[in-house]
C-alpha cells in the first residue's frame, strides 16, 4: 500500500480511544493517501549564507558553536553537526553530555530552513522551537532548565554586547532570553544552504554528470520510482528539494520492537496523557524510538512513520536512516528498492549495473566539501560528538 502523509498531531479524546488505536498498531505499518510537496512553482530560492553580514546570524553562529551551553561544557550544536560531516555527525545515533547516546541519528542541517517541521518525526514547527531543545535533554546537553541557559550566557560580557549589536538593546543581562537564543541560532541556520552540486551545474553543453549518473538519474525518476517521495524536477535545478517533506512508513527498526508493539505504544500514550512531551518520551522510553511519529500523534496510522529526508549531499552523510542501522548508501539504495517492491506489490529488479548506475548518480547531489566546511568554522577534538568522552 502507498504510504500517507502524516496529518497534524493531536491529543487522544480518551484513554479508551487511544489503546484501541494502539492495539491496531500490528496491522498499520504502512498507510495510503496524498504526498504534500515541499516545492511549488514559484517558490523562491534560499538566501545566500548571511552570517558574516547579519549581526543576529553571527550571534547565533558563536552560540551554535559554543560548548561552554552543556552541563559538562564539552558539547556544542556543532558536536552533533560538523561542518566537516556536511553539518551532521557521521554516528549511527548522536552522542551527548558524558557520552550518552542519543534516540536518532543526526540529520543534516544544510537546507534544513525549508522543512516544513523540524526533526525526524516533525515534533518541532520551526528551527526557533527546535534550537532551545537540545539544551534542556539531558542525553544531548544537559542543561536542568532555560534559565540556566540564559544565564550562562548572560555572566559573558561578549554576549551581552553581541545581543545588543543584534537586537538593538542594551548591553545588559536582561537583554538576553531564551526567545533571542532561540531567534538567533535558527537565523544562523537558515544560512546553511548547500552549494551547487555537480547536479545542479549539468547541461548538455557543459556536462557535469557521466553518462552513467545520467542513466542513473532516469532510473531514479523513472522505473525505480525514487522521485515520488524523493522530489525533483529535472536536472540542473538547484531548487530540487529532493524530498517531499512528508511523513512514510518504512518500517525501518519496527523488526526490533515487534514483539513489544502494542505495549510499547500503549507506554506511548499513558506517557503522552500524563503530560510528557514528545521529547521526554524520547528521553524515558528511548526503546520507543522506532514507533517514529506516532510519538508526537497518537495515530496508529504514523507507527514508524519518519519524514522523507533530502538526498542532497547523501552520500557524505552516513550512516543511513532515522537509527543509522544502514552503514553504506549501497545498503541504503537496496533498503529502499526492497520498500517500492513491496510498494507495488511484485518485485522490482536493479541489475549490478543499474544498481551502481543509481549510486553514481545520488553521488552528483554532493556540494564540494570544502564550501561546506566554510558555511561554518572547526571544531575541536574535545567538542566533537564522535571523541571518545
Amino acid at each position: 500500500m502507498k504510504p500517507r502523509t502524516s496529518p497534524s498531531a493531536e491529543r487522544p479524546t480518551s484513554r479508551l480511544k487511544a489503546a484501541a488505536l494502539a492495539l491496531l498498531t500490528v496491522a498499520a505499518c504502512t498507510t495510503g493517501g496524498l504526498a504534500s510537496m515541499l516545492v511549488s512553482a514559484g517558490t523562491p530560492a534560499p538566501p545566500a549564507r548571511s552570517a558574516a553580514v547579519d549581526p543576529v546570524a553571527a550571534l547565533g553562529e558563536e552560540l551554535f558553536f559554543d560548548p561552554r551551553l552543556s552541563a559538562d561544557g564539552r558539547v556544542s550544536c556543532a558536536s552533533c553537526h560538523l561542518p566537516d560531516k556536511y553539518f551532521s555527525d557521521g554516528l549511527p545515533v548522536s552522542k551527548g553530555v558524558e557520552g550518552k547516546p542519543g534516540a536518532r541519528n543526526a540529520p543534516s542541517l544544510l537546507n534544513a530552513l525549508a522543512n516544513g517541521s523540524q526533526f525526524w518525526d516533525g515534533r518541532s514547527p520551526t528551527l526557533e522551537h527546535q534550537a532551545l531543545q537540545p539544551f534542556t535533554n539531558p542525553n544531548e546537553m544537559g542543561l536542568p532548565d532555560l534559565d540556566t541557559l540564559v544565564r550562562r550566557v548572560a555572566d559573558d560580557p561578549a554576549y551581552r554586547q553581541a545581543f545588543a549589536r543584534a537586537f538593538g538593546t542594551a548591553a545588559r543581562r536582561d537583554g538576553i532570553t531564551a526567545p533571542r537564543i532561540a531567534d538567533a541560532i535558527a537565523r544562523y541556520e537558515r544560512t546553511l544552504v548547500a552549494p551547487p552540486a555537480p547536479f545542479d551545474r549539468h547541461t548538455d553543453a557543459a556536462p557535469a554528470m557521466s553518462p552513467e549518473a545520467l542513466r542513473g538519474y532516469r532510473l531514479f525518476t523513472g522505473y525505480a520510482k525514487c522521485a515520488s517521495c524523493h522530489t525533483v524536477n529535472g536536472v540542473n535545478n538547484p531548487s530540487a528539494p529532493f524530498t517531499d517533506d512528508a511523513f512514510h512508513t518504512l518500517s525501518v527498526g519496527l523488526e526490533r520492537i515487534a514483539g513489544d508493539l502494542a505495549p510499547l505504544s500503549l507506554e506511548v500514550v499513558r506517557l503522552r496523557e500524563n503530560g510528557r512531551s514528545a521529547d521526554d518520551v524520547l528521553v524515558e522510553l528511548p526503546q520507543a524510538s522506532p514507533l517514529g511519529r506516532f510519538i508526537l500523534t497518537l495515530k496508529a496510522g504514523d507507527i514508524g512513520a519518519f519524514r522523507t529526508p533530502s538526498l542532497r549531499n547523501v552520500a557524505e552523510t552516513a550512516p543511513y536512516m532515522h537509527d543509522g542501522s544502514l552503514p553504506t548508501l549501497e545498503e541504503a539504495v537496496d533498503h529502499e528498492v526492497y520498500y517500492r517492491s513491496s510498494e507495488q506489490g511484485r518485485p522490482m529488479l536493479l541489475t549490478p549495473t543499474e544498481r551502481r548506475e543509481l549510486v553514481e548518480f545520488l553521488r552528483t547531489l554532493s556540494s564540494p566539501r570544502d564550501e561546506v566546511a566554510a558555511l561554518g568554522r572547526p571544531v575541536p577534538p574535545s567538542a566533537r560528538r564522535d571523541h571518545a568522552f
